[in-house]
């Protein structure tokens, strides 16, 4: 039990600093380092320096101290030693200097005075403050008598408390009977010495139950002072009760109050001083009386009020400053005026000041011959005095120490001695009060120390400072070096930075301060190490932000939250709403880089952030939601200012959902004409809440209104009332008004009738009007009902007449109609056009000419003219003949036309009309023309008919069409290799009367493409393209044999059978040895058709199977049309065949293979050469 107070009183040791000069010396908290360490004594906790007791209870004084050896504890009372073993009722705590004195059965007061304890071990005595000990009073209130207080109203009053003095005083209040708080105000209210003031009193201030009451706080009781009534009398009454008395009609001259002048009741004069002490409560008073009641007010002459230190409280009555300081002292001005008179008080402020701290003294640990300094430093008005005492004595009557040097309020020492450790006591006193500190002087020698845990891992992010600790003790100080991984150079300058307490810091850590720190402390008497390291992480950051999202409501939205970390860190993502947390709901959807919101609800908008936390950074980033919808409906529509042909319509606006409105839609229906039907009639802008719509008569309005924002329209509003406006004539006449005949003798009007709407009355009719023009002047007229239209009979062939629809209804016409030109119907035209000419430009291009035709005889629209053209013959003699009939049509008035796409040497016809709408009027006479010669068409055919080994036939026939006389034919051929480069040309011109060629001398088993097309005078027409092989050289297997019967080639085959009589054997050992080829498996399992292993029975090659034939060769390519082209053969694919083979028209090979299994054994027969030959072919 013991040792653990120890410790925790050791614990409780703080940083001890050492004085100004630099060597001082700080003790580290760690206990184990604590209890090794000499400690003169510490006071921890004492009682305050005016401690009043309850005399009900025991008296308790604390006394707690702390030191290494733990302190003992003596106590004096009134300046003389207090013997706590001779008197019974004293006792000390346990290893504690709390002195309990048990009064049970004794008089407080026998225990009252001024006591201070004293902690003392061997290494010196640290004492308390004077605490002066009083016990707490609460006497009762004398007996008295009140008279009961009769006073004129308006009058002022003074209702004295004069409570029993206490100890502390008691706080005051006034209350009645029931003990209820009496009501104040700025004409009645509680003085500071708690006496109750009236400015004047009234008539219901009278009262038999004015209460003052004391409360003792410290012994919580309330002692009550007797009542008091108060009467107060009216002027009127005590004139009747006068003047009966009297018998005088008017004792007193006038029965109202008398006004007074402010008079100051406290303080009084004109002027007064007040002292206050620094630190404490500065209450300045003002009470005045007078009639009406004086308003009072405060300044200050010489500066302003400190604002949050003053306040005016009690209705202006008392101005209040907490913590008093120098400033506030001056003079304070107190105003009182009512409408008679302003007066004034000035109140003289000065501010003393009990001593206070300006420097504490602190402990100072010292090494041997170390210097330092103890200061003491106060300040007070007036100036206090510095007393020095050591170890409870007076310093001057201390032991003498030629190493210490008291200066005022400076203790000095130099090259302290071991033993020399001491409690120096400093005191500052003056009239107002005192200080008292206690510090001590510890020696100490101590090897160094490393407190900072050995193998510590600092983590830092790159960018950013990093501390590394290295906490060390010793005496004298160790000095501090840092070196880093295996370097022998100390680490100072930039980066680095070496702080007092050993702490190394790095400005901005990057990646290559990672690593291993050595920390080094030495003092004279030893030296000591420490190995810390240091990790530098990766910045985490946040690569894409959640963005600003506007969803409508039921919507999903996604905020991505991509982030970036170090690796070696563990991150969370934290996503917040609105700085809190996300709600308790399974729509809210974390993802690891993202947050989904399903279902989107007005209550989800606001800021989400997302936070990446790791364990020593974090990154965050916000995005706003916006949940949008269409607005609610308008509301509340209503009607005003109804004119004949206008209203007046406002309404209020529903809920935006927050996407404002752009503007509403007015909406009507026609309960008469169209019931149910809900028509647009105007928009206003979302900024109007009111329409002015402007009417149509006849028409039972009913209106709605509909708001639309960026979402979408709302649901309409309910109906208005219906709104009735009365009928009138038409305003307007029928639109789209048309004449035109659909016979030659008629004359058809059409129109767009009116709508209910536009009718504006029942009976609405139309006024049909017509007239040919520049020949009729009266107009002919036809009224109609429920109709659109109306057929004119017996009118001359396409002749104008001028037309108009009115409108009439039951209360008038419309407007006088607008006229509109029209045609009674066309006819066909009756003349052909003359002078008709053609004029050939080119081989495909005509131009023909004509005259136009008088305008009366087109009887119609001229619609324009169309030419009639068609291919007689051809001009040759092999060509057929033909007549394909076309025209071509030339709108307008036009007098010539381009005949394009004729076909060269041939014979054309032709003849021109004209036409209108009705159609075609008659053909001119039928002309002709010639075109000239042209190119030729491409020749008919090409085909290979013939191949051998050298030459190749090849057959054509002539154009199609020929566009002229044949005058000769061009051949072009090349050789194509095996990767379709084209050799040089060959050309060859062909008379026109052959149809085939034969080409000598050619490269056997290659591939020729040929370019073939006829001429005329005129030039070559377009080319067709074909493509042959040459078959193979049939000497070739002859040309093998003979090889094979060379010396080179038989010595080359001896060595390759020895080759292969070796491989035999080493195969028959592994077989034997139970051996197997690596590659068995893969080659079981993926089996190649192209390539037969060796069998495993007598390694001998295995052959294709049957089926394998009909599979195409490794590396051969098979064209669409059935051709087999190779590569580099000399032998041709029907010779290898075995059968005929024939080319189609294209070139292509068309032969069928014969005898497939025979070419195999053929193949093989030959040489394996047969074999590179086959997959040659592409």
């Amino acid at each position: 039990m013991e040792r653990t107070r120890t410790r925790a009183g050791a614990a409780v040791f703080l940083m001890l600093i050492l004085g100004h000069l630099g060597n001082a010396l700080e003790v580290p908290l760690d206990p184990k380092v604590l209890e090794e360490l000499a400690q003169p004594p510490t006071i921890t906790q004492q009682s305050p320096k005016d401690y009043i007791i309850d005399p009900r209870e025991n008296i308790v004084i604390h006394c707690e101290a702390k030191g290494k050896p733990h302190p003992s504890f003596s106590w004096t009372r009134n300046g003389t030693h207090f013997d706590i073993d001779q008197d019974p009722k004293a006792t000390m705590r346990p290893r504690s200097g709390t002195l309990v004195v048990d009064i049970s059965g004794e008089k407080a007061e026998t225990y009252e005075g001024v006591y201070q304890c004293t902690a003392r071990n061997k290494h010196g005595a640290a004492v308390s403050n004077n605490i002066v000990i009083r016990q707490s009073r609460s006497p009762l209130w004398s007996k008295e008598r009140n008279e009961p207080i009769r006073v004129q109203e308006g009058e002022a009053l003074v209702l004295h408390c004069r409570p029993p003095a206490g100890l502390p005083p008691p706080i005051i209040f006034w209350m009645d009977i029931n003990f209820q708080r009496l009501p104040q105000s700025s004409r009645v209210f509680q003085a500071l010495n708690g006496d109750l003031y009236f400015s004047n009193v009234l008539k219901e201030d009278s009262r038999n139950d004015y209460i003052c009451y004391a409360r003792f706080p410290h012994t919580q009781t309330i002692q009550q002072k007797q009542p008091i009534t108060l009467l107060v009398l009216n002027l009127d009454a005590v004139n009747e009760t006068v003047a009966a008395l009297f018998n005088e009609t008017d004792f007193f001259s006038d029965g109202s109050v008398e006004e007074r002048k402010p008079t100051f009741l406290i303080p009084s004069g004109s002027s007064s001083s007040k002292m206050v002490l620094r630190g404490q409560v500065l209450e300045l008073e003002c009470i005045t009386e007078g009639l009406p009641t004086p308003e009072v007010s405060w300044s200050k002459l010489s500066g302003e009020f400190p604002d949050k230190r003053t306040s005016i409280v009690t209705f202006q009555k008392i101005l209040r400053i907490v913590n008093v300081s120098d400033a506030d002292a001056g003079e304070y001005r107190c105003t009182a005026h009512n409408r008679l008179a302003s007066i004034h008080h000035t109140i003289r402020v000065t501010v003393k000041a009990a001593p206070y701290w300006i420097t504490t003294p602190r402990n100072l640990v010292l090494a041997p011959r170390e210097k330092g300094q103890l200061i003491c430093r106060a300040s007070g008005t007036p100036k206090p005095t510095i007393n020095w005492a050591m170890n409870g004595i007076p310093i001057e009557n201390s032991p003498e120490d030629s190493n210490r040097k008291v200066e005022g309020d400076t203790i000095i020492f130099e090259e302290v001695q071991t033993g020399s450790s001491a409690v120096y006591q400093c005191n500052a006193s003056n009239e107002y009060g005192y200080l008292l500190s206690n510090a001590f002087v510890n020696v100490l020698s101590e090897t160094p120390r490393v407190l900072t845990p050995a193998n510590q891992v600092y983590q830092v992010i790159r960018n950013n400072h990093a501390l590394l600790d290295c906490s060390s003790f010793g005496s004298p100080i160790p000095k501090i070096t840092w070196f880093k991984d295996s370097q022998s150079s100390t680490l100072e300058g930039d980066p680095y930075m070496l702080h007092e307490n050993g702490t190394l810091e790095i400005y901005v850590a990057q990646a290559l301060n990672s690593g291993k720190y050595i920390c080094v402390a030495r003092n004279t008497l030893g030296i000591a190490e420490n190995h810390v390291y240091l990790e530098v992480k990766e910045p985490t950051r946040i690569l894409k932000q959640p963005k600003y999202k506007v969803a409508q409501r039921n919507m999903n939205v996604v905020f991505e939250c991509k982030v970036k970390h170090d690796p070696t860190l563990i991150p969370i993502m934290i996503w917040l709403k609105d700085n809190g947390e996300l709600p308790d709901d399974e729509r809210f959807l974390v993802d690891s880089d993202s947050l989904t919101i399903t279902d989107v609800t007005e209550n989800d908008a606001g800021t989400y952030t997302c936070i990446m936390n790791t364990t020593l950074d974090h990154d965050s980033a916000s995005a706003e939601l916006t949940v949008v919808e269409q607005p609610d409906p308008p509301t509340d529509l209503e009607l005003t200012d109804m004119k004949p042909r206008s209203v007046q319509l406002t309404w209020i606006p529903g809920d935006e959902h927050k996407s404002p409105i752009h503007k509403f839609v007015i909406q009507y229906t026609d309960s008469l004409h169209d019931h149910g039907h809900w028509h647009n009639l105007t928009h206003v802008p979302g900024s109007k809440t009111t329409a002015h719509l402007e009417l149509s008569p006849y028409v039972h309005y009913s209106f709605r209104v509909l708001a639309l924002n960026a979402v979408g329209l709302s649901d309409p509003s309910n109906p208005s009332h219906m709104y009735k406006t009365n009928p009138a004539a038409p305003d307007e006449n029928p639109s789209g008004v048309k004449g035109f005949g659909t016979e030659h003798d008629n004359l058809m009007i059409l129109w767009k009738p009116l709508s209910g709407l536009q009718a504006n009355g029942p009976g609405l009719q139309y006024k049909v009007m017509w007239r040919q023009k520049d020949v009729d002047k009266n107009w002919t007229s036809v009224t109609v009902a429920n109709v659109s239209k109306f057929m004119v009979s017996g009118t001359p062939t396409f002749t104008p007449y001028e037309v108009k629809v009115q409108a009439i209804n039951n209360n008038g016409i419309g407007p006088d109609p607008a006229v509109v030109t029209g045609h009674s119907g066309e006819d066909f035209p009756v003349q052909a056009p003359n002078s008709v000419q053609v004029l050939v430009l080119n081989s495909t291009l005509a131009e023909v000419h004509w005259e136009p035709v008088p305008p009366k005889t087109v009887r119609g629209h001229l619609k324009g003219y169309k030419v009639f053209y068609w291919r007689e013959r051809s001009l040759h003699k092999h060509n057929p003949h033909r007549v394909e009939q076309q025209f071509l049509s030339f709108s307008g008035n036009k007098s010539h036309g381009m005949l394009p796409g004729l076909q060269p040497y041939s014979l054309y016809l032709f003849n021109v009309r004209v036409y209108n709408g009705k159609g075609e009027g008659p053909a001119s006479s039928n002309l002709q023309f010639e075109t000239p010669e042209g190119v030729p068409g491409p020749p008919s055919f090409l085909r290979i008919t013939n191949s051998n080994l050298n030459n190749l036939t090849l057959e054509w026939g002539p154009p199609n069409d020929r566009n002229g006389h044949l005058t000769g034919y061009i051949l072009k051929y090349q050789q194509v290799n095996n990767s379709n480069e084209l050799g040089p040309i060959e050309e060859l011109a062909l008379p026109a009367n052959k149809t085939s060629v034969t080409l000598p001398n050619l490269k056997y088993s290659t591939r020729y493409k040929f370019y073939f097309n006829a001429k005329t005078g005129q030039g070559a027409g377009p080319v067709i393209t074909e493509e042959a092989v040459t078959i193979m050289d049939e000497a070739m297997p002859s040309r093998q044999a003979d090889i094979a019967t060379q010396g080179w080639f038989i010595g080359l085959m001896c060595a390759i059978a020895l080759l292969i009589l070796v491989l035999l054997i080493i195969c028959f050992i592994k077989r034997n040895k139970g051996g197997k080829y690596p590659v068995k498996e893969k080659e079981d399992a993926h089996t190649d058709p192209e390539f037969q292993p060796m069998k495993e029975d007598d390694c001998t090659f295995g052959e294709y199977s049957d089926t394998e034939d009909h599979k195409p060769l490794k590396g051969s390519r098979t064209p669409s049309n059935g051709t087999v082209h190779r590569d580099s053969s000399d032998e041709s694919l029907v010779d290898y065949g075995g059968g005929d083979g024939q080319f189609n028209e294209d070139g292509s090979f068309i032969g069928q293979y014969s005898g497939k299994s025979s070419i195999r054994e053929t193949a093989e027969a030959h040489s394996p050469v047969n074999t590179t030959t086959m997959n040659s072919f592409v």
